[in-house]
């Protein structure tokens, strides 16, 4: 979703590594075992965030040595663009830093490889500090354990035009909350406008699948499961949608900047968004600002969908206690509460969402979107199968233009969106 991805301080495309040397998974040779005396020198590599939050980090590192003397941590931060092929260059060339900033689909090639360090064997004591759901986020289809410590969390709520609901005689009070409401009340949209209002401007994705209740994989991670009848309902639901105008004609190529800007000038009713948006919204669009409804994303399953970033441990670290005990550091409740009050992201630690910060209204816009965006975080899920690769979302929203378009049935386009994904899924190793 566009708004989660943007907010994410280390926003970037992340493309699953192309690495050479897929192994069993576990910990490549390298012990699992992290007890001992923390000690030594460590790199901590970092994605795209030096410019915005170097003097959050310097204090960081320098808390953690004041606290463990004898350490030493070099911070090294890589831009966005080309994230994955630096890592996947390090894990070939054995240079992989001991401390590294991953998400989900960027640790499951290094945790197959043998180069992600099992957290369940190494560090179990520290799950129960952290949200179950951002737990398992890095846990990878086929392999047993989790490969990286939870770090911030994101999630978007949605937005809606509450002029266009009242017009189309829909109470602006209550917007849709499943799947099905969000059908009905499309349709609506689309008939009392005479086709002039649609109520998305995207296609469907991964996310909207997993939120409809559909299996996306088996449980080894071998095969993709999104073309069952379930998925074929949803895919078919969307077609009406696109048939009646409820759909804008434009989604197949829209891109989350012309979404947005078809929300902003009211041609398409609801929108997912951030507390970014709401300044641009009152700036651009003060009648529409008027007028802004906020809910959770849309979900027939009672959970929204969570992107989460991690922080791995290299499993071939000389100094793995250190790499251990700065990794939790960097992710415990206290600095990831720190860190959420510089930029508009959510700490994974349990209990840490009950804080006033994200509970407690104030009056403003800002606060009122990371209020509801932290209650909705506390049963999320991250939807996006570990092994779903850039490729792959390309080939899915390929295939859903064609069935859109009537130019193969939904159950054809899922079929040949799961073949060709099982297909980039061998290649991964």
């Amino acid at each position: 979703m566009r708004i989660s991805r943007r907010a994410f301080a280390a926003a970037a495309v992340a493309v699953v590594l192309p690495l050479s040397a897929c192994g069993s998974g576990g910990d490549g040779g390298g012990s699992s075992d992290a007890s001992g005396k923390v000690e030594g020198d460590i790199t901590f590599q970092t994605w795209n965030l030096r410019a915005n939050f170097k003097p959050y980090f310097e204090g960081l590192i320098a808390e953690f040595e004041k606290k463990h003397p004898g350490t030493h941590v070099k911070w090294v931060d890589q831009p966005a663009e080309g994230y994955a092929d630096k890592i996947s260059a390090d894990a070939a060339g054995g240079t992989l830093p001991d401390v590294v900033n991953v998400s989900p689909d960027l640790v499951a090639p290094l945790a197959k490889a043998g180069l992600a360090l099992d957290l369940d064997k190494a560090a179990p004591q520290y799950k129960k500090e952290y949200l179950p759901g951002a737990w398992a986020g890095h846990r990878v289809p086929g392999l047993t354990g989790t490969y990286a410590f939870p770090w911030y969390l994101n999630t978007g709520p949605l937005f809606y035009n509450k002029t266009l609901f009242k017009e189309a005689g829909l109470d602006p009070e209550k917007p849709p909350t499943t799947y099905d409401d969000l059908f009905a009340d499309a349709l609506r949209l689309a008939k009392e406008s005479d086709g002039k209002v649609a109520t998305l401007a995207n296609v469907p994705t991964i996310e909207d699948f997993g939120r409809y209740g559909v299996p996306l994989m088996d449980k080894e991670g071998t095969a993709f499961t999104f073309n069952d009848g379930k998925g074929v309902e949803l895919l078919t639901k969307y077609k009406e949608l696109y048939e009646a105008k409820a759909l804008d004609p434009q989604a197949l190529t829209a891109t989350p900047e012309s979404s947005g800007k078809k929300f902003l000038t009211g041609a398409v009713a609801m929108n997912p968004g951030s507390a970014l948006d709401l300044g641009n919204f009152k700036k651009q669009a003060p009648s529409l600002y008027k007028n802004i409804g906020i809910t959770d994303q849309i979900t027939s399953t009672g959970h929204v969908n969570m992107y989460v970033m991690g922080v791995m441990v290299n499993s071939q670290s000389k100094r793995k206690p250190a790499a251990v005990a700065f990794a939790h550091f960097v992710t415990d409740a206290a600095h990831q509460m720190s860190f959420a009050k510089k930029v508009a992201i959510f700490p994974s630690t349990a209990g840490s969402l009950d804080d006033p910060y994200f509970t407690k209204e104030d009056g403003t816009d800002e606060t009122r979107v990371r209020v509801a965006a932290a209650k909705s975080l506390k049963t999320a899920v991250n939807y996006t199968p570990v092994l779903f690769s850039e490729q792959m979302k390309i080939a899915l929203r390929n295939e859903v233009a064609k069935a859109l378009q009537g130019k193969q049935s939904p159950e054809e386009a899922l079929d040949n969106a799961v073949k060709e994904c099982d297909r980039l899924l061998t290649q991964q190793g």
